[in-house]
């Protein structure tokens, strides 16, 4: 029995820290046969302090408990404001929205461990809607890497009859999916390329640029991106050469490209020429990905904040060689899409159907992902 049109909100914040993308979603229909809508999305930026905090403790790998306690309820009063002021611009009411589908913080990724920082009673409290949270852990539980949970979305919103597609997306983590021209849920493909912003992100922090980041890649389209460095970083990550199913972190990248960048004696090279070779070294961990698909895609479509990166977005094309769209050209904006993929994640929890794939995740089998906070 088709289900009725409904109301769900995704919202996400990821690897990047740089605040909460919330959407509200007009959902048909269920499982992979669902239609959605974007119906408004709007970003919140974390509060630099709060930013400052994350970055800290993932790149420490502890916490004092009251730290992570304040941590959490700053968090979610951050996913909060951004699904209030949703709801709000909307005219909507809390009773308007079936759920509210959250990601939450990414502060540690080691499958099988993983941590998604989010207090989802607070979250529920301050926006009277029920929550469905912690999205990985049913994977890792059935043996998966919790990672990438975006294929399912990928899957409903770009399956094509005859191209076969890559989706990829551009966050602090660059991840792919690949869908089969004509192909079923269970032939896709999906895992973590490599880095995607977290080490030019890196280098705007502690080089103290406006925002934390080289906005648009304007001062790395200044720099000489240097191949030797970039190509060494990426061979230095230790998942490069593995066949998926493959997820990382930004600790792993971060290590690498500093391990290459001593070895090659490259310390005092000027920023600019770090976050042009950055540029390159996302490239070529997409570059390699490919050779892990069934064969070349027919075409690429990217988001997420790597899509405004004007020195990122050449350097894929440069390397690639092959057409590189954004979602935004198929009518999913490219900053929307991965909040829009939770609230789908989200109904298939509610309606109790299996969101994660396999066969992207590794899982011995398909499970219902995602734990339900009921509205106050």
């Amino acid at each position: 029995m088709e289900r009725a049109s409904r109301l769900i909100a995704g919202a996400m914040s990821g690897t990047s820290a740089d605040g909460v993308d919330g959407a509200v979603v007009k959902i048909d229909g269920r499982g992979v046969e669902m239609t959605a809508r974007l119906v408004a999305h709007r970003h919140i930026p974390y509060d630099l302090n709060l930013r400052r905090q994350i970055f800290q403790i993932r790149r420490q790998g502890s916490a004092k408990l009251s730290e992570l306690a304040k941590l959490g309820s700053e968090i979610s009063l951050a996913y909060a404001q951004c699904v209030n002021k949703l709801l709000e611009e909307l005219g909507l009411k809390p009773g308007d929205i079936c759920a509210i589908a959250v990601h939450g913080q990414t502060l540690f990724h080691d499958p099988p461990q993983t941590i998604q920082w989010l207090d989802p009673s607070l979250l529920a409290a301050r926006t009277g809607c029920a929550v469905i949270s912690d999205f990985r852990r049913a994977d890792c539980a059935a043996g998966g890497q919790g990672a990438p949970l975006v294929p399912f979305a990928d899957y409903v919103l770009f399956r094509h009859p005859t191209k076969n597609r890559v989706l990829l997306n551009i966050g602090g983590i660059a991840n792919l999916t690949w869908l089969k021209s004509g192909g079923s849920l269970q032939d896709v493909i999906a895992f973590d390329t490599g880095p995607g912003n977290c080490i030019s992100d890196h280098y705007a922090r502690e080089s103290n640029l406006p925002q934390g980041v080289d906005l648009n890649g304007a001062l790395a389209d200044q720099g000489d991106a240097d191949f030797q460095l970039a190509f060494l970083a990426i061979r230095l990550w230790k998942r490069v050469f593995e066949p998926p199913p493959k997820s990382t972190d930004t600790g792993e990248m971060l290590s690498a490209y500093d391990r290459a960048m001593h070895t090659l004696e490259k310390n005092a090279m000027p920023l600019k020429n770090h976050l042009a070779s950055a540029c390159l070294t996302t490239a070529l961990g997409v570059d390699l990905a490919l050779h892990h698909l069934p064969s070349r895609p027919d075409e690429i479509l990217i988001s997420g904040g790597g899509v405004h990166n004007k020195r990122l977005v050449r350097e894929l094309s440069q390397v690639i060689k092959l057409p590189i769209l954004t979602t935004d050209e198929f009518g999913w904006s490219s900053q929307a899409k991965e909040a829009v993929a939770f609230a789908l994640l989200g109904a298939a929890t509610l309606d109790g159907l299996a969101s994660n794939v396999p066969s992207a995740t590794g899982a011995s089998r398909a499970v219902v992902l995602g734990s339900i906070t009921p509205k106050p």
